[in-house]
């Protein structure tokens, strides 16, 4: 019985380990593409002389990227709010992209997806600071 828990030990550690590994590899190859992808808008607006709302809200977005990569590197989590605001900001991008071909209906659902993403943004936020996970952090009205 000993030797099997031993066993199962062993084999639970290498694979959180090789889990591990997977998790630092993929934030690397994230890392790697986005400078890439970052250096090529780069590139992309030294060639043409000037630079577009849409370029630096890609900008942003690729920023965005590093700040999650970052914050799972720190933290060993990451926050439902980073991929949150990238979603409101590329669906800001999109609409900034097809100003001239948008639809009345496209303008109201994108606002309105722009709208309930804060929303939920704000409802998290909330939620965390009136109902953290560590008892220790709960703000009080005093505070």
């Amino acid at each position: 019985m000993k030797y099997e828990n031993a066993l199962q030990r062993a084999i639970k550690e290498r694979l959180e380990r090789v889990m591990e590994l997977a998790e630092l590899f993929g934030l690397f190859i994230i890392g790697i593409g986005t400078v890439a992808a970052m250096g090529a808008l780069i590139w992309h607006m030294v060639q043409s002389d000037g630079v577009t709302l849409t370029d630096l809200l890609l900008m942003f977005l690729y920023l965005e990227v590093f700040a999650m990569v970052g914050q799972y590197l720190k933290a060993g989590q990451l926050p439902v709010r980073f991929p949150l605001y990238i979603a409101m900001v590329s669906i800001a991008r999109d609409l900034i992209l097809r100003a001239g071909t948008n639809t009345e209906f496209h303008l109201l659902a994108s606002a309105g997806a722009i709208v309930l993403i804060a929303l939920g943004v704000l409802m998290i936020r909330y939620g965390q600071a009136r109902y953290p996970s560590d008892p220790g952090e709960r703000r009080t009205k005093e505070s």
